[in-house]
């Protein structure tokens, strides 16, 4: 049965071949023609040169022998091509360029510290100076609390008298509670800042443990004694 299709495939090829011939095709062409397709893929006419209406269109070329020599794309597949090939040159330039800068973080790593210790140190240091500016957050936190409250008081004893408060004093507490919102927004800053710290050094020792070749292999216990 394959055989018999095989068969059938190249008599209705040869057969079409034989009809562009007869017409003075492949005479024209010098013993080639080209065959244009639509959007879908479909062949729609041959000849010896693609009419003006199909230059975008994919083609292929056939010799004497109906053999396809060459084929095009037409626009569209042409430029999702280029956009494919463009992507990638830009994910290998982009990936040179991680690796670059991952080798000179590396390089300074190296440099910066002569064992994991150090690092350690160098992280408390920084986490010191962030302790440091949180405590002087909350102490501004907490005085702006008693500014407010301060005020508050002051315009409730004023009421309490049947006197009009200072127009000062609820520019004092809008003040005041500004700061205070202000004073809780750095504060959480703060402590987001902490954690990255403490990430940002867990990562670079286990860079550096791994650039200096790990930890080594854990001690093996003694082995027991045989048993007479």
């Amino acid at each position: 049965m394959l055989k018999i299709h095989r068969t059938l495939i190249v008599t209705v090829a040869a057969a079409a071949l034989a009809a562009l011939t007869a017409g003075g095709v492949l005479a024209q062409s010098k013993g080639k023609i080209v065959c244009w397709k639509d959007k879908s893929g479909k062949v729609v006419g041959c000849g010896d040169r693609v009419p003006p209406e199909y230059q975008d269109s994919a083609t292929k070329e056939l010799d004497r022998g109906g053999v396809t020599r060459k084929t095009t794309e037409n626009a569209e597949e042409r430029a999702k091509r280029e956009a494919q090939e463009q992507e990638t040159v830009q994910k290998k330039a982009d990936e040179k360029k991680r690796m670059a800068e991952q080798s000179r973080q590396d390089a300074a790593l190296i440099n910066t510290f002569t064992d994991v210790k150090e690092i350690d140190l160098k992280r408390d240091r920084d986490l010191q100076v962030t302790d440091s500016q949180l405590t002087q957050l909350r102490v501004q936190h907490k005085n702006a609390i008693d500014r407010e409250a301060d005020f508050k008081g002051r315009i409730e004893a004023s009421e309490k008298n049947k006197k009009p408060a200072p127009d000062y004093m609820k520019d004092e507490i809008t003040r005041a509670q500004a700061d205070k919102t202000k004073a809780e927004q750095n504060m959480v800053a703060k402590e987001k800042e902490k954690e990255d710290i403490r990430k940002r050094y867990a990562d670079m020792k286990e860079r550096y443990i791994l650039l200096k070749g790990g930890p080594g292999p854990a001690p093996t216990a003694a082995a027991a004694p045989a048993k007479k």
